[in-house]
């Protein structure tokens, strides 16, 4: 299977993961026309399958990235989780981010481990020789 760009997967990722909070506003409100006003069942008919299609999307893209990104277990469990409960997908897509797991950068280094990678970022620079002249 080929894919996109990881840039643009992950972007693609990013506004699914909000569209789907939004889908699930639209359907919540939807609901509550629905069974506490008893006013009209519009909002659903309308809401559930645009919240349905976005769902279905945002996974797709999470499997996506799992593959690509080479996620953990625990981090495709999370996004799984993060779309059944609403507006959770926000919260996972925000500290995927933090963390890391939305990283195009390290979906080109894919051989090197996390541990690896901090192990690496810990180790002090020993090069006595050279001044260093950064700003």
């Amino acid at each position: 299977m080929t894919f996109p760009p990881t840039a643009i997967m992950i972007r693609i990722f990013r506004a699914l993961a909000i569209a789907e909070a939004f889908s699930w506003a639209a359907l919540l409100v939807g609901m509550v026309l629905k069974w506490v006003s008893r006013t009209t069942e519009l909002g659903v008919e309308i809401a559930g399958p645009i919240h349905g299609a976005i769902f279905i999307g945002y996974a797709v893209a999470a499997l996506s990235l799992w593959a690509k990104l080479r996620w953990p277990f625990r981090v495709a469990l999370l996004s799984g989780l993060s779309a059944v409960f609403p507006f959770a997908t926000v919260w996972f897509e925000r500290w995927a981010g933090r963390r890391g797991h939305l990283n195009a950068a390290g979906a080109a280094a894919g051989t090197q481990d996390s541990e690896q990678a901090s192990e690496l970022a810990a180790t002090p620079d020993r090069d006595d020789d050279a001044v260093s002249t950064r700003v």
